[in-house]
């Protein structure tokens, strides 16, 4: 796994899942209003505009949700974010090795086609599981806290059940397949793209094995994750806030998208996309080593004879 040194005893399974997961929390909480920005930028043009609000960049939409519906705004949708990184990141991530040992038969060194498939496989896997904790985040991230706006959602568990009554389990599952192309893109690129940088970056000696290699190597990431995955990402996003009726399927969504609003549609929210991965990356990374590092610790304690 990346940050792992071959001379490094692999934790067990269910360390890295549950120190993916909670890596994934707290790098969810540190940069959730920049996920929100991009969502609230990302539908920005599907819809009529609130009277007198609308949204210009990053910074501006946080201003903008701050000074309209005041900061809590910024965290809406936060318990689903939450509950969909426990399930959602702690299969991706920790479930990594284990796929990619499987496609290698347990040799070392596997080859960069094979980081990518085993990316794709445990990017794949977590979104079919997780997808409706997605469904909500992204509702709960559209909504407005306005008086006179109409609310769709008052909680979470109202957000699912509302859903499930009026929408069935399609409803639930709403987006699946952008998503899973989305983020068996995302998985992909990010895992293989931060060990190519940092492996290039120790070869030539530009820096050590250490927080600001770890930095480069994230941003770097998360860079060329956003480039690669914006656009599914921002149909993915449009598709699973609209109401029913509204697309027919994701491919009528983008078809929607490019000849009412042209390509540049696909790159709305660009900016706090690149800056909330950018920034996810370098929180969980470093969160998952010291997390999986304290809980190997632990468990050598624990099973240490007195």
């Amino acid at each position: 796994m990346v940050g792992l040194k071959p001379s490094d005893v692999p934790p067990p399974l269910g360390v890295k899942m549950a120190s993916a997961g909670a890596a994934a929390c707290i790098a969810d909480i540190v940069t959730f209003p920049l996920d929100t920005a991009k969502v609230r930028l990302q539908i920005q043009g599907e819809k009529k505009a609130v009277e007198g609000i609308r949204y210009r960049g990053v910074f501006g939409t946080i201003s903008t949700m701050i000074r309209t519906e005041g900061p809590k705004s910024l965290y809406n949708g936060l318990v689903a974010g939450l509950q969909r990184q426990v399930c959602f990141a702690s299969i991706r991530i920790g479930l990594y090795d284990n796929v990619k040992n499987f496609y290698t038969g347990g040799k070392d060194n596997p080859s960069v086609l094979v980081r990518i498939l085993a990316g794709c496989t445990t990017g794949a896997m977590a979104v079919s599981f997780a997808q409706p904790t997605d469904v909500v985040k992204v509702r709960f991230q559209a909504q407005m806290n306005l008086d006179g706006v109409a609310r769709r959602y008052s909680g979470t568990m109202q957000a699912y059940k509302h859903i499930f009554q009026n929408e069935g389990l399609r409803g639930l599952w709403k987006g699946t397949l952008p998503n899973i192309t989305r983020n068996a893109l995302v998985n992909c690129t990010e895992l293989v793209t931060y060990d190519l940088i940092k492996e290039t970056i120790l070869n030539h000696n530009l820096m050590s094995d250490n927080l600001p290699c770890h930095f480069v190597s994230a941003f770097g990431a998360g860079f060329v994750t956003t480039v690669i995955a914006s656009p599914v990402d921002v149909v993915k996003t449009r598709y699973m806030n609209s109401p029913p009726g509204q697309y027919k399927s994701a491919i009528n969504c983008a078809w929607t998208m490019l000849t009412k609003e042209g390509p540049t549609a696909f790159y709305k929210g660009f900016v706090p996309s690149f800056l909330r991965l950018g920034s996810w990356n370098i929180v969980m990374f470093v969160s998952f080593e010291q997390i999986k590092r304290a809980m190997m610790v632990t468990k050598k304690r624990i099973e240490a004879p007195n």
